[in-house]
C-alpha cells in the first residue's frame, strides 16, 4: 500500500503549505507592535468570555518577544507556502514540537488556559509532519533530502 502522506507524495507537500497558511494567518498579528496590541486585545477578550483567562498587561518585552517571534513565524511560513519541500516539513515538524514543548512549560507554570488552543494545533500539525518521517524509516535521510533539495 502506498503511504499518500510519506515525504515524498505530493499529498505531504501540500499538508506542509497547510501548515504554513495556518502559521501565516495565525501569527501575522503578532508580527508588528501595532498588529500586536490589537491582537492582545481581542485575545484576552476570547480568553475572558471563554472563561479561559487573559494575557498580562502588555509591555514593552513582551510585545518585542511576540515580534520577533510573530516575524520569524511569517517569514518561515512564506517560504514554506512558495517553495514547500518534504525537509520543510520534517523541520517545521521539529520546530512544533519545540514550540508545544515550551507552550507546556508555560501551561504548566500558570500561563492563561488560553493557550490551550494553540498547543492542540501544534502538537497535531507536528505530529502529521514527523509521524511520515518516523513510520516510513526516514529519519536517517537528512543528507539525502537536502541533496535532492540541492539539486533543484
Amino acid at each position: 500500500m502506498i503511504d499518500l502522506l510519506a515525504p515524498s507524495r505530493p499529498a505531504y507537500r501540500r499538508l506542509v503549505r497547510a501548515s504554513a497558511w495556518y502559521d501565516l494567518v495565525i501569527t501575522a498579528g503578532f508580527a508588528t507592535p501595532w498588529t500586536y496590541a490589537l491582537l492582545h486585545g481581542t485575545l484576552s477578550q476570547l480568553g475572558r468570555a471563554l472563561g479561559l483567562g487573559v494575557l498580562p498587561a502588555l509591555d514593552p518585552m513582551q510585545t518585542l518577544y511576540a515580534n520577533l517571534m510573530g516575524s520569524v513565524v511569517v517569514v518561515w511560513a512564506l517560504l514554506r507556502i512558495v517553495q514547500a519541500q518534504p525537509v520543510h516539513g520534517l523541520l517545521d515538524g521539529v520546530a512544533r514540537t519545540l514550540f508545544a514543548a515550551w507552550q507546556t512549560y508555560a501551561l504548566a507554570h500558570g500561563a492563561t488556559r488560553l493557550l490551550w488552543l494553540f498547543l492542540v494545533v501544534e502538537v497535531a500539525f507536528g505530529l502529521v509532519q514527523l509521524l511520515p518521517w518516523w513510520r516510513n524509516g526516514r529519519t536517517n535521510r537528512w543528507s539525502e533530502v537536502t541533496t535532492a533539495a540541492a539539486r533543484r
